[in-house]
């Protein structure tokens, strides 16, 4: 069931529509992406702890140093163009040497959110970055 789990969240990364991106520092290369929770099929869902639905979305961060995943400490928050701004709430995912981090953030219509993020690895001072995100709802 894990591979199974790895393989469908791969080939979600690799979707078109899926905007995988990458920041680094200094040796430490973070990985970010953000699809709709309703991607997802039911029983991959349960297996990681989210919610399906068309008006939630899911952000994915990996950390990763020497090409393998780093446990990190992973916060955050998602803020709207009105200024509104939610805490994200991250999930640790552990598969087959693989770490990653899951956080879900309302979709209430088509917008650009903003995405602050920290991560810290180890000792190392937090990392932060914020992006920009256009999102749909799924309809």
């Amino acid at each position: 069931m894990q591979r199974f789990v790895s393989l469908v969240f791969c080939l979600l990364l690799a979707l078109p529509a899926v905007a995988e991106r990458k920041q680094t520092f200094g040796e430490l290369d973070v990985h970010y992406s953000t699809f709709n929770s309703s991607f997802l099929q039911p029983d991959i869902a349960a297996a990681v702890g989210l919610t399906r639905s068309k008006t939630i979305g899911v952000l994915n961060i990996a950390a990763l140093k020497d090409g393998k995943g780093q446990p990190a400490k992973v916060s955050g928050s998602v803020k709207n163009l009105l200024g509104q701004t939610s805490p994200l709430q991250f999930k640790q995912v552990l598969e087959s040497g693989a770490v990653y981090y899951l956080a879900e953030f309302p979709l209430r219509q088509r917008e650009v959110l903003t995405f602050s993020i920290q991560v810290q690895v180890g000792d190392s001072a937090p990392n932060t970055l914020t992006f920009n995100q256009e999102v749909f709802p799924d309809e």
